[in-house]
């Protein structure tokens, strides 16, 4: 790099100076030639003489300094430039990399393509994938290929949000997706046997499906922050069609028991991965599913700001029905002016069963309430649970999957969790924190030493009593110490005074139903 000196200007300054300072040499010598003709005999000759000597010498000298500066200036200035170019260059290329990346410009004139096919990996509870083209789903190997300009090499996931629990996942089907140059079969239709407007949602329903916490916990709630994230434009519901739902490890008792809840996420039919044989072509696919936290929604992580408050909105269109048909039992409630109870029964032989629960509704009815118990199994109606527990005023029961059904609540409705021993953390993350996101009025009963049925297989001295959380922290196969060999007998004293404000906070909203139905 050389940096130029604009010469012509300098030189004209430096000529008009030289020109300005030769007059003034010419005068000097008019001067000196003029003296000896007067013969300097007046004193105004001789200062005049003498002062053209002074600006004859000072003009020379003048002109002389400003001719060797300007050479040095201009040789040092073409050696420092060549030493010194391809360090400013990059100091300048940077400083304008910066500029234009603070701008949100774009400094190349060619971009690179977008991505036909990205994942984010980065997820401690899921990974999700995207093709983000038209793309061939081939069910008998299992595989999406995306149409694009280059081949690319074949990538994999597990779609079923428990990444962080390896034994898990490794039971979780593998699927394998790609890209492919040129039109393929997703061009002219030649491999397309079925051709879907809508782009597919892919997922598994293997893992802990089946448990109804985790058919909520790692499916629907994660189901709902994917479809609002990712198809926010696709609503399922009020006259949308959502996504093709396409599912891997497809049970279908799972399609019959949730139909309704499905209903709110697509319109169209869904998908058994595992049992179809034709070709499917979508506009773009997306695999897997995001999970926030276990029975939780972040609002400040979705589109719309979206709480788990919209998905209990979600459950509660989806059996809208069931509300209907318990309309008239519910105002036989009303009139009774007693708040329903729901007591949630487990078997024994599953564990945390309360062995003296006839003592409880006993006390309940005591208390005020109308007592129903309600002891769920794997072929109890959604729509039938629904009817009971949406039409009543509180619920209470053991810490278990069955209080999954808090869902079924209104809100403002009393939620009371009885948490056996050692099950603290695992009551409030599964439900506690859940509860009070849904606007229920959630109350906590934990007992005692004394009211677990360990006490009769251990000695107080032993860690499992003394210190639970100890035991606990050892992992989840002690945790299941806890969930599996106790049951639990609550006293009655105790759970008395929980009952009774239970009791009045069910029978506030009890009257408010009163005053709503007053005024329709």
């Amino acid at each position: 790099m050389k940096i130029n000196i604009p010469v012509a200007p300098l030189s004209l300054v430096l000529l008009l100076l030289f020109v300005s300072f030769a007059g003034d040499v010419v005068s000097a010598s008019i001067c000196a030639d003029t003296v000896p003709r007067l013969k300097c005999t007046s004193p105004d000759a001789e200062n005049v003489c003498r002062e053209g000597r002074v600006l004859s010498g000072t003009a020379i000298v003048v002109c002389m300094s400003f001719f060797i500066c300007f050479s040095i200036h201009q040789i040092s200035v073409e050696w420092v430039s060549s030493h010194y170019s391809l360090t400013t260059a990059a100091k300048i290329t940077q400083e304008w990399w910066k500029l234009e990346e603070e701008d949100g410009k774009k400094m190349r004139s060619v971009q690179k393509p977008a991505a036909l096919m990205h994942c984010d990996r980065s997820r401690h509870r899921y990974d999700l994938c995207q093709l983000d083209g038209p793309t061939v789903m081939y069910p008998t190997n299992i595989t999406f290929l995306v149409q694009g300009p280059t081949t690319l090499k074949p990538l994999k996931i597990r779609p079923y949000p428990r990444k962080w629990e390896p034994f898990i996942m490794a039971y979780i089907k593998e699927l394998t997706f790609s890209a492919t140059g040129g039109t393929g079969g997703t061009g002219g239709g030649g491999e397309c046997q079925v051709r879907h407007e809508a782009p597919a949602l892919v997922f598994s329903t293997g893992g802990y499906t089946g448990n109804f916490y985790h058919d909520f916990s790692d499916g629907f709630v994660p189901l709902f922050v994917t479809t609002r994230t990712l198809f926010h434009h696709l609503r399922g519901e009020e006259g949308q069609q959502g996504p093709v739902l396409v599912v891997s490890e497809f049970h279908n008792w799972w399609l019959s028991r949730y139909a309704e809840l499905l209903r709110g996420f697509t319109r169209w039919p869904i998908i058994n991965l595992d049992m179809e044989t034709k070709t499917h072509c979508f506009p773009s696919v997306k695999i897997g599913l995001i999970a926030h936290e276990d029975m939780f929604i972040d609002p400040s992580r979705m589109p719309n700001s979206e709480s788990l408050r919209d998905f209990h909105a979600l459950v509660h269109r989806s059996y809208s029905s069931a509300a209907a048909a318990a309309a008239v039992p519910h105002q036989r409630l009303l009139r009774q002016r007693r708040p329903r109870l729901v007591v949630v029964a487990r078997v024994k032989s599953v564990g945390r069963a309360i062995l003296n629960q006839e003592e409880i509704i006993r006390a309940a009815e005591e208390v005020g309430f109308e007592v129903r118990v309600f002891a769920p199994t794997t072929t109890t109606a959604l729509s039938e649970a629904y009817r009971v527990i949406n039409s009543s005023h509180a619920m209470m029961g053991v810490h278990g999957a069955a209080l999954t059904h808090m869902f079924f609540l209104r809100p403002g409705a009393v939620f009371l969790q009885v948490v056996a021993l050692g099950l603290h953390w695992v009551a409030d993350v599964c439900f506690g924190r859940a509860a009070q996101h849904l606007g229920l009025e959630y109350m906590e009963y934990k007992i005692t030493v004394e009211e677990s049925t360990l006490v009769d297989k251990y000695s107080r001295d032993d860690l499992v009593l003394r210190d639970p959380k100890a035991v606990v922290k050892k992992g989840w196969n002690y945790t299941n110490l806890y969930l599996k060999e106790q049951d639990v007998r609550l006293d009655l004293v105790r759970i008395t005074t929980y009952l009774k404000k239970a009791y009045r906070k069910a029978h506030k909203l009890l009257l408010r139903e009163e005053q709503h139905t007053i005024i329709l």
